[in-house]
């Protein structure tokens, strides 16, 4: 068996398909278009990219991009006001706070400051808790873009045995909570988890998502599962690499994603989504 790549590239250019359209059908009928303001703290050269993709992206699906950029020396009070205006502003659908923030930012009073209407990236405790009651209303973007890659599979995943690895609060744990709301039976496993190979080995869908290479083993995945990896790491010959091991993976796979080109476009094209669904929502009031 040599599995099926899941082209995360292909599959966010229908979803940024989806959103242009809806965007220039929301312009035709006289509505502004949504606006999404990206708050970037510092010069860390990574989030720098990171923001200007989801610019540019912005750009190209017609939503309007706001950026706001400060010092590494930003206080506290300072960022949080900022929020606060944002959060007043009423031509501001969505507000994304690039992560990771400043050693003396504390992140978690940040995302908390966010309106939860306006919470794009999905991790306000609201938007985590209406997820966990199966009421979804803005959902984190990895995990969203994690299941519109496996509905592009085909695959029925109502009763499916699901293996989350890794239990971050940005990704891991919303990642088994929307396995649960597509009705896969799921376990999310951790440090402290034991056993691993033979929790993984009894997995139909596997998503991973712990940030080091090759984590997983690829022989210890089962025979015809779905294997989806989050992970992206840089190894020391330049080359990117993912949390599973790729090679072994993929001849006993029925379907899994490549590093790169896999989940990291999801994430970016759940993001315009999200600002999409938050100008809708914010609309019905």
């Amino acid at each position: 068996m040599t599995a099926q790549l899941i082209d995360g590239k292909a599959v966010a250019a229908d979803v940024q398909t989806r959103v242009r359209i809806a965007v220039e059908a929301r312009t035709a009928a006289g509505k502004r278009a949504p606006a999404l303001a990206t708050v970037l703290v510092g010069a860390d050269p990574a989030s720098e990219i990171y923001v200007r993709n989801k610019r540019r992206s912005c750009e190209a699906v017609g939503i309007r991009s706001v950026p706001q950029h400060f010092a590494a020396d930003v206080s506290q009070a300072e960022l949080m006001a900022e929020i606060d205006r944002l959060n007043a502003d009423e031509g501001i659908d969505g507000i994304l706070v690039q992560l990771p923030l400043p050693k003396h930012i504390d992140a978690t009073q940040v995302i908390e400051r966010i309106r939860p209407d306006k919470d794009v990236d999905g991790f306000h405790p609201y938007n985590l808790g209406r997820l966990a009651q199966r009421l979804p209303a803005l959902r984190p973007c990895t995990p969203y873009g994690v299941i519109e890659l496996l509905k592009s599979t085909g695959v029925d995943l109502y009763g499916k045995r699901a293996l989350v690895v890794g239990a971050s609060n940005h990704v891991g744990r919303p990642m088994g909570l929307e396995l649960l709301l597509a009705g896969c039976t799921t376990t999310i496993a951790h440090r402290f988890t034991r056993e691993l190979d033979q929790e993984v080995a009894r997995a139909e869908v596997l998503v991973v998502a712990v940030g080091k290479p090759g984590f997983v083993h690829g022989d210890w995945v089962r025979p015809g599962a779905i294997v989806i990896d989050i992970g992206i790491n840089r190894l020391p010959d330049g080359k990117l690499c993912g949390d599973v091991g790729f090679e072994q993976a993929r001849e006993r796979a029925a379907f899994i994603t490549p590093v790169p080109g896999g989940v990291g476009p999801m994430t970016v094209a759940m993001l315009m989504e999200n600002t999409l669904e938050a100008a809708q929502l914010r609309e019905k009031g």
